[in-house]
Formats: C-alpha cells, structure tokens, sequence
C-alpha cells in the first residue's frame, strides 16, 4: 500500500469508531453534478450531465485599468468543492444568507487538515483565487426529460455579492481576516430546503481527491432515498463524472479504472454501502445513510429517544 492508501486507511478506521459524527452539509444540486476536476483552461463554458440534469459553468470576467477583458478561470480541484461545504453547512446551521469568514472558515481548514500558509503554493492562496473563481461563475442548469412540450432550467450564483479581506504572507501563519459572503437566494433555498447531509470525517478522509469527493456526496444523497437495486450504466457515469474525457475507447476505459478505484477507497469510508461493480455498469442497493438518521444514532449507542 502506498503511504496516501494507508493514509486513508487509518482515517477510515477511526471514522468507523468514532463515538459521534460531525455533520456538515452540501446543496443537493453539488451531489447530482460537479465542477471540474483540472483547470479547463480558456473554454467559453463547461458541463456535468447527470440524466436529464445538464449543469453549465462560465467564468466570470474582469477588466484591467486598460480596458482589457480577462477570464477569471473556472473553479475546479477540492478547494471549491469543501468551500461550498463549509458554505451549505453554515447556512443550515445560521439560517442566514450572510455569512461570516475569518475564524470559522480557517477552523474548517484546520478540521480538514488544510493548515493555512501563506506563499504563492499555499493554501491561503489557493482558497483566495478558487473562491473568487466560484463567487464570480455563473451556473444553469436545464432539465431535458424529452418531452417536446416542456422546458425546465434555472441560473443561479453561490453568492449575491462578497467582500473579502485577505492578510499579508509575511506572517506565519496567515489566515482570512473577518470577511462576509452574502449567498444568493437561489443557492441558500436549494441548500436550506434540500440539504444533502455528509459526515465531515469522511471529507476529512477523502479530501485529497476531488472525484472521491463527488462519489461520496453522490452515494450518500443516493442511499437516502434509494428502494430498489438500481444499476448506473457506464456511459451515464461517464457523463456525470468524467464529461472532460476524450468520447473515446480509451477515453471511456481511462474514466472506468479512475472510477472503479476511486469508488473502492470511498467505500473503505462508506462501509454500509452495498455497491456491486460490473461490465454493464454499477449496481447501487438500498443501504444504510452514512449520516444515521437521529433516532437511528440514539438507537446505536444505546440512548433512549424521549
């Protein structure tokens, strides 16, 4: 085993002893779609395909002192995926649209093993130009269920607006100075009215990967609701997971192994869920929620539920 898979393997095995579990939270549109694992580069616009569920994402735009337009790039990588964590678990947790950084935001870090630091390859910097790359994207979303007659789709912006204060790198530990995030009211009703629960451990453990990260806020939303064993084709995983891979046979074998080894270490953490991998695709079968449900956690440890 290499030293990242025993890595992983210890922090599973603490996960699966823990007395308790920290719950943080993540809109459900963030677990049937995604955003990008690499930088796209210099494209007009990106998309995840999840069934009749297409997700877009354009960059935001700025203008230099001389007029000239630039794009600010896409978010992609693990940086904005455990933002919009932190993000969706502060607004269940507050029920307000404005949220406050600076403390709390360097305590998630720190909760997740990512040490504020400051220099040009730290991580301040890092979370600085993903979260600018996320506050100024624009995302649609448009359901096509084929029938010719109906139309269905939406825009929305994770924040309304945003005013962010960042220390000098000349400190030793630099961190984001108190700063405020107004989400937008699109976003904060999509995550406070459908909040797909998640176990902050487990993005602890899985944080390294940004495709680990997505099966498992996909796999939980879908064990939450799921009745029947229900198999996932290959070529609808492809489209939902892998979109920027070349629509090829490689490309299409490449997605496959990344999948299948990826989805192997995420149910070292996810042990109650019953996942069967096959040529035709892959077979998800009603399992136990990875967050239990409260009755359910008083029930394991043997409380009563007055």
């Amino acid at each position: 085993m290499s030293s990242r898979d025993l890595e992983l393997a210890r922090a599973a095995a603490e996960l699966a002893t823990a007395e308790a579990q920290e719950i943080g939270y993540l809109a459900k549109l963030f677990s049937q779609t995604s955003l990008p694992y690499q930088d796209p580069g210099d494209i007009p616009v990106w998309y995840r395909r999840n069934g009749a569920l297409t997700l877009t994402v354009q960059p935001g735009v700025a203008i230099d002192r001389q007029g000239n337009a630039r794009s600010l790039g896409y978010p992609y990588g693990t940086v904005p995926r455990l933002l919009l964590t932190w993000l969706s678990t502060e607004a269940v947790r507050t029920k307000s649209r404005e949220l406050t950084l600076g403390a709390s935001l360097t305590d998630f870090m720190r909760q997740l093993d990512m040490t504020p630091t400051g220099g040009k390859n730290g991580t301040i910097l890092r979370l600085h130009k993903q979260m600018e790359r996320l506050f100024q994207s624009t995302l649609s979303v448009r359901i096509d269920d084929g029938d010719p007659d109906h139309q269905a789709g939406a825009k929305l912006s994770v924040a309304s607006s945003y005013d962010l204060w960042w220390t000098r790198d000349t400190d030793e530990q630099p961190a984001l100075m108190p700063s405020t995030v107004r989400l937008s009211y699109e976003f904060f009703d999509e995550v406070t009215s459908r909040p797909v629960p998640m176990d902050l451990g487990a993005l602890k453990a899985l944080r390294r990967s940004p495709m680990r990260l997505d099966i498992y806020a996909w796999l939980t939303h879908r064990m939450s609701y799921l009745q029947r064993p229900t198999l996932i084709p290959w070529e609808l995983l492809r489209m939902q997971f892998g979109s920027n891979l070349a629509d090829t046979k490689q490309g299409k074998l490449q997605f496959k192994r990344d999948f299948e080894r990826h989805l192997k270490q995420v149910l070292t953490v996810y042990r109650d869920a019953d996942v069967e991998v096959t040529n035709a695709g892959v077979t998800l079968k009603p399992s136990l929620t990875h967050v239990r449900f409260r009755g359910l956690r008083a029930l394991e440890r043997g409380d009563s539920l007055r």
